[in-house]
């Protein structure tokens, strides 16, 4: 049976960057909701981001289940970045029958900051879509991320 592999990490990790590396090797399904959000509504989500990316999450969700139906692994990319977010993922998943991990990437904060720097420069340069991460975004994230507790990791990946 297929499986589910749960990216976690920060902002700029290297999430998305594992997750294809994992779709060529597994010849898996990546979803992502911020493919997904950019492709939708640009940097322009503004005070409905947080609600749009719950109703994504529900609607991707649903596909991983369908897509993992017909025998294909699934990649979820996306953070995972609060300890509940993670157990709630693993009884979803649990609950369907469905063999899933977590994979966490982890990156000291000299060379997050480095990567959200260059992503911000690719961005404004039109090289790649993404999220500008400015002060505001950098600080909302600081206050969600809870690190991992071993026990909740599958694979480590520094």
């Amino acid at each position: 049976m297929a499986k589910v592999i749960m990216t976690c990490g920060k902002l700029c990790s290297g999430k998305t960057t594992y997750a294809k590396k994992l779709q060529k090797e597994l010849r898996a399904v990546i979803l992502s909701i911020d493919e997904l959000m950019l492709a939708l509504f640009g940097q322009d989500a503004g005070e409905k981001h947080d609600d749009y990316v719950g109703r994504t999450k529900g609607y991707l969700y649903k596909k991983s289940l369908e897509i993992i139906g017909c025998g294909t692994d699934v990649i979820l990319d996306w953070g995972f970045w609060t300890r509940e977010e993670r157990l709630c993922a693993r009884s979803f998943y649990g609950s369907h029958g469905i063999t899933n991990e977590f994979h966490y990437i982890d990156i000291d904060d000299g060379e997050w900051q480095r990567r959200i720097d260059k992503r911000n420069q690719d961005i404004l340069a039109h090289r790649c879509d993404g999220y500008y991460v400015d002060e505001g975004l950098s600080e909302k994230f600081r206050s969600i991320f809870e690190k991992p507790d071993p026990s909740e990791i599958d694979r480590l990946v520094v």
